[in-house]
Formats: C-alpha cells, sequence, structure tokens
C-alpha cells in the first residue's frame, strides 16, 4: 500500500516551522518532498534546540529540525547565485507544487515569482505562508509565529489576571497556519484535477491564529480568565501529591460536579455550590477548597476514579509522560525512525488513519542527503552536478 498523496512532487523552499510543518504533513502521507536547502543560509530550524548529545554545531542534530522534516529529501542549491537559480527552475518544471515562506518579494527579486513559476510549469500552485500574508497594510511585515500571537490577540488573552500579555511557550503560528496550508493546498490540488489551472495560496499567520480564537474575544471578561470558564465550573488544574503533580477537571453540568464531590468525599461542597452560577461566583475560594481535597491524592488513581464517575479529568502530563503515555503508544502516534546523526527516534504521526493509504514516516534528511539522486532526476549529469558545487551553486 501506497501514501494517499503517493506521485504528488514538492518543490519546498520553505525553512524553520510554518512552511515545513505543512510538507511533513504531505510527505508523511507519501508526496514527494525535496526540501531546498543551502549551507551558505541554514535552515533556522537545523539551528533550533534541542540537540543529539548537545551537537549544536551539527547541522543535522536538531532534533527539532528532524521532528518538523520527516519523510522529505534534502538538497542544496545556493538562491543567490544565478546558476543555482536555474537549477531550481529544473526542480519546478518537475514539481506539481512550489512551498514557501520567505519575507513577502523574495521569491520574485530571485526570478521565481509565481508569473515565472507559471511559464515554467503551467498548472503550477505556488503556497506561501508568512505572518501577515501578500495583500493588504501588513503584506511586507516580517516576523515569526510568536510576533502573529501578540498581532492576533492571543498574547492579551493568555496569562493569569492582572498579569502582562504573555506569549506562547512556542511560536503557535507556526502549528496553526501549516493546518490551513495544508488544507488549502489540497483544495488548490482538487481544482487543478478539475480545472486544469494552477494558483498561487496565501496563508496569514495572523489570521489563522484569529480564526482560532475569535469567538473568545466576543465573550472576553475585563480581566484575564486564566483557567476559568464562561461555562464550565470548576475548569482547572489542581495539585496533586508528588512534585508537581497535577490533575485537569472540568465538570459541564451540575450531575459531574455532584459526581466529583462523591469522589472526593465532599458533600458540604455539593450543597454549597449547588449550581455552576454559584460555583463561578465563589471561584477563588472553590479553587482553594478543591486543592485541599485534591492534594493528598496520587493524580492517576484519582483520574481513574474521576473518569469512572462520568467527571472529565486527566493527569497533566510532562514531556516524559507525553513521550511514555500508554493511550498514544497504543494510537500508534509514535513511529521508529533511525537517523544517521540523532540515532533512533520516534517521531510523531498525522493524528488520523487512513487504512487503505496509511502513512510512512521516515527520518529526516541530512542536509544535501540527496543531491546526487533527485539532480539526476531532473537531468543534471554528474559531471554538471560536481562542476556546479565546485562553483559554489549547489551549496
Amino acid at each position: 500500500m501506497t501514501g494517499a498523496l503517493h506521485g504528488l512532487k514538492i518543490a519546498d523552499f520553505s525553512w524553520v516551522g510554518a512552511g515545513p510543518r505543512a510538507t511533513k504533513d504531505l510527505a508523511d502521507n507519501g508526496a514527494t518532498v525535496v526540501k531546498i536547502e543551502s549551507a551558505r543560509r541554514l535552515d533556522l530550524g537545523r539551528r533550533s534546540p534541542p540537540f543529539a548529545e548537545g551537537q549544536s554545531k551539527n547541522h543535522d542534530a536538531s532534533v527539532f529540525f528532524a521532528q518538523t522534516n520527516t519523510s522529505k529529501k534534502s538538497v542544496t542549491i545556493n538562491l543567490s547565485d544565478p546558476a543555482g537559480v536555474e537549477v531550481a527552475k529544473r526542480l519546478v518544471a518537475w514539481a506539481d507544487l512550489v512551498v514557501e515562506n520567505f519575507g513577502p518579494g523574495y521569491m520574485d527579486r530571485i526570478g521565481l515569482g509565481y508569473e515565472t513559476l507559471q511559464q515554467i510549469r503551467p498548472g503550477i500552485i505556488l503556497a506561501s505562508v508568512s505572518v501577515a500574508g501578500r495583500t493588504g497594510p501588513m503584506a511586507g511585515f516580517r516576523g515569526y509565529g510568536n510576533i502573529a500571537a501578540a498581532q492576533s490577540g492571543h498574547a492579551d488573552m493568555t496569562g493569569w489576571p492582572g498579569t502582562e500579555p504573555h506569549m506562547p511557550p512556542l511560536a503557535y503560528g507556526d502549528v496553526v497556519a501549516p493546518m490551513f496550508l495544508t488544507v488549502a493546498i489540497l483544495s488548490a490540488l482538487e481544482a487543478r484535477d478539475r480545472t486544469g489551472q494552477g494558483c498561487h495560496v496565501d496563508v496569514s499567520q495572523i489570521e489563522s491564529m484569529v480564526h482560532v480564537a475569535g469567538d473568545l474575544f466576543a465573550g472576553m471578561p475585563e480581566e484575564k480568565p486564566a483557567n476559568d470558564d464562561p461555562v464550565m465550573a470548576p475548569h482547572g488544574v489542581f495539585p496533586c501529591a508528588g512534585e508537581d503533580a497535577w490533575i485537569a477537571i472540568a465538570c459541564e453540568d451540575d450531575s459531574q460536579w455532584r459526581a466529583l464531590c462523591a469522589v472526593l468525599d465532599a458533600g458540604d461542597l455539593a450543597t454549597r455550590y449547588p449550581d455552576a452560577g454559584a460555583r463561578r461566583a465563589a471561584a477563588p475560594v472553590l479553587r482553594q477548597d478543591l486543592s485541599d481535597l485534591t492534594a493528598p491524592h496520587n493524580g492517576a488513581t484519582l483520574e481513574q476514579a474521576l473518569v469512572a464517575a462520568g467527571v472529565p479529568a486527566s493527569m497533566v502530563l510532562d514531556g516524559k509522560g507525553v513521550a511514555e503515555s500508554a493511550a498514544l503508544q497504543a494510537a500508534g502516534h509514535f513511529a521508529p525512525t533511525d537517523h544517521p546523526v540523532i540515532g533512533p527516534a520516534r517521531m510523531p504521526t498525522p493524528p488520523y488513519h487512513l487504512p487503505d493509504t496509511p502513512v510512512a514516516i521516515t527520518a529526516s534528511p541530512c542536509l544535501g542527503q540527496h543531491n546526487a539522486e533527485v539532480f539526476a532526476e531532473i537531468g543534471l549529469s554528474a559531471d554538471d552536478i560536481a562542476r556546479l558545487t565546485e562553483e559554489g551553486a549547489l551549496a
């Protein structure tokens, strides 16, 4: 069996996070994704920690890069060299889709703008993702996913009441935007199958992040809600026995609240706060009362008891807990790979299952690992490759 996207050919000029995460999804599903890189302008993802055995100077040791670029091939092309751009054009002629997330205007400046790509490969799809998109008053805005958190309102609504705006602990825009980019790419491919026409897909990280939080602005209280919910109460995390052990609990209705109180042997609380309105009104006091009750409990045991009683609850897992999660293991979420620098590692698979066209995860490529293979496929001879490498065009 082959992946759902077997036969789709992608020239991937994207780097860091927003573009590579989308092309990873396509590669894991069987598309042939050739990642265009250069040692002259190294993908910042290759410089991102953590590094295998602390090898921060090794271009192939970044675990961040390895996770973001599974199942791809890598070639090195110096896009600042006209001869390198000519090789890139050969890849465009080979490809069905081009993906990039450079600053607006960069592809045009190096001679790979959408109109040029159409001339090289009629019907080509160009997929671009950037902080603010390619049109509108912010079209030239430069930055990374954490800047999109500020522009989209996420930073303002995050944190505890009375605290300054808080950036998410990761570039959330680099995670949300690729989901929209993947959907847009698949839509463009479907449209081309019907019409024969390519298009330029344009995805904005800021708009993607507004899309997933827009409804929150309408009901946002004057103070940040932190872990509180406008409907569910209680809704938050509570301490358990052990160092930095927590359990998340959410009660959707009064019956779940009564079940929670029964498990915690807290009938007085059930009587004192009979409905969600009373519980929300007394949120700080109730939070402390519940914390006192959950603190002596083993988190895993309490989770099992609450779930059995019909109360939505889960231990708060750290990285080790996630990696060792029995549920994720049973779901086949982690696929084994063997990387020449990082070594054996388990990489996350797409969070869905296609039984007749399953995903197939392979290790991320080393820098320029597939130069000989890919350049031969697009018509360069061994002598051409050696000469262009010596001249710096394939660096």
